[in-house]
């Protein structure tokens, strides 16, 4: 592998957020630019409006394209130009244009080859919402801009635990009818692989979470354990993924179970997020995983009612940041082995058994014994 800083792309998110007070506290820390070179899609009026109103150090250089990224340097480059009003605290149209503003420049940029990995800073889900934006969050966003047709994976983790999603932002009326013997497998699937490829588990093992109360009491609370999600762990275990379950959640969490398990897959959103950040909020890691992209954000939103006061902490935005940075190695390190394979044998031995085949014969034809001769041929 080469031998160079990886390049983040970092979308400043909401600007009446806590996107940018997080990114200049990670960067305030000059170790952080021995890591990596910061590129920063955003505004950089905006940028000095959030640096002055908190009172903190935030030096960046403006470039105006990623290619001009300087190392050793916070590089921010403008992706537009309107005057917009910053009203920390408080969501706002404008707002909503400016950090799709950013995602959209970070995306064809992506496409160009001009960054590694992506590490995305809080949006509000419903202000950002436009013709050009019509989905529930970032990880729909870019798995249809950036997924060549593969499908996202939503998984939080942290030092304990790492939870991957099959149903995302979906409400509870809903995700009965989404949870699917096929939904499970696939996302089961791309959760094995990622395990596999991204965090060089060599065979990991993983648990899948019942829907219902109490597993669903053998069909008195519910069948879908047995309809659907069992039968979707037998597949997946004679697919060779090693799934375990259903457990019933509360259970599961309650009894630490998961310290068993190198994933847990969740049947809807508050199901893994609720756990997850009762044991660990504000150093979690959201990763969209299943996708030829690297991206990572911090595991909270806009912190609207701390936004301009200063008390953000950045500690999740800077694991998102080397989480990105370990993953991209880690495909790179998975990989390798098999970007140069050895030649094909089978077209050789194909040759060899044609020579191989027109010599036995004419030992047979000097072979009077009679015995087996057919398997001599063989």
């Amino acid at each position: 592998m080469e031998n160079r800083k990886l390049r983040v792309a970092i979308t400043h998110g909401d600007t009446n957020g806590i996107g940018y007070e997080i990114i200049f506290k990670t960067f305030s820390e000059p170790a952080m630019l021995e890591l990596c070179t910061p590129i920063i899609y955003g505004s950089p009026k905006v940028a000095a409006y959030h640096r002055n109103a908190l009172g903190i150090q935030g030096n960046f250089t403006i470039i105006n394209s990623a290619a001009e990224a300087h190392n050793n340097k916070v590089n921010l480059l403008t992706t537009f130009d309107q005057e917009i009003k910053v009203d920390l605290g408080n969501p706002s149209k404008e707002a909503g244009m400016a950090s799709l503003a950013a995602l959209e420049k970070a995306m064809a940029d992506y496409k160009e080859g001009l960054f590694d990995v992506l590490v995305t800073a809080p949006i509000n889900k419903n202000n950002i919402q436009s013709d050009d934006f019509h989905f529930c969050g970032h990880t729909e966003y870019i798995e249809e801009r950036a997924g060549n047709g593969d499908k996202a994976l939503m998984i939080l983790l942290n030092d304990m635990l790492r939870v991957a999603l099959v149903t995302t932002h979906l409400p509870i009326r809903d995700v009965a009818a989404a949870i699917t013997k096929e939904s499970i497998i696939e996302k089961a699937t791309i959760f094995h692989n990622s395990l596999k490829r991204d965090f060089r588990i060599s065979n990991p093992r993983i648990a899948v979470l019942a829907l219902n109360p109490h597993a669903g009491d053998d069909g008195l609370l519910g069948r879908e354990e047995q309809e659907v999600i069992i039968p979707a762990i037998k597949e997946l275990s004679d697919n060779g993924i090693r799934a375990f379950g259903p457990y019933a959640a509360d259970g599961f969490f309650g009894h630490e179970s998961y310290t068993a398990f190198d994933g847990v897959l969740a049947m809807y959103h508050d199901q893994g997020l609720i756990p997850f950040k009762c044991l660990d909020l504000g150093n979690g890691v959201n990763y969209t995983a299943g996708l030829p992209i690297v991206r990572t954000s911090p595991d909270h939103g806009t912190a609207y009612d701390i936004a301009g006061k200063n008390m953000a902490d950045e500690s999740s935005f800077r694991n998102a940041i080397y989480l990105a940075l370990d993953v991209f190695r880690n495909r790179i390190e998975y990989d390798e082995p098999f970007n140069n394979p050895l030649k094909k044998l089978y077209h050789e031995k194909r040759d060899d058994s044609e020579k191989a085949r027109f010599s036995i014969n004419k030992f047979k034809e000097q072979d009077n014994s009679g015995d087996d001769k057919n398997a001599k041929e063989e």
